[in-house]
């Protein structure tokens, strides 16, 4: 007989070009992670601060007008990942120092154990990923 497999845990969900898409998205992010299991965890803080970030960089530079952006949010048992996909060009990056603005992403690379972005057609996925200590909760 087979070991019964444990599926990750995932959450998606499209938001609209609106700056109240933002606060809709960490609050997601909070009920994913206490359904989880998670609700306690002291990097949870991390990972909606890092939705905001994520989430307020599609409505500003990846979602052209008439667009939106989505909202993924997996748990695997020892990872959270966080994805927002958009449909806009450009590669994101951690500003110079010297940059007025656009500190987010800096943000998201002092919080998150790894981050990147992949290509999507058309647009962009930029993801974090929180690493859990093992044996958490998977509901």
């Amino acid at each position: 007989m087979n070991e019964e497999s444990q599926l990750p845990c995932q959450r998606d969900q499209f938001y609209a070009r609106d700056r109240r898409s933002v606060p809709a998205a960490r609050k997601l992010v909070r009920w994913a992670l206490f359904y989880w299991g998670l609700g306690d965890w002291e990097r949870g803080e991390d990972v909606s601060l890092c939705v905001s970030e994520l989430a307020t960089n599609a409505l500003l530079h990846g979602a052209p007008p008439g667009r939106g952006f989505l909202l993924r949010v997996r748990y695997d048992g020892a990872v959270v990942r966080v994805e927002v996909h958009d449909s806009g060009g450009g590669e994101p990056c951690v500003p110079d120092c010297a940059d007025e603005g656009g500190r987010g992403l800096l943000l998201v690379s002092a919080l998150a154990d790894k981050w990147g972005v992949g290509q999507r057609d058309p647009g962009k996925v930029v993801w974090c990923e929180f690493v859990h200590p093992a044996g958490a909760p998977l509901s």
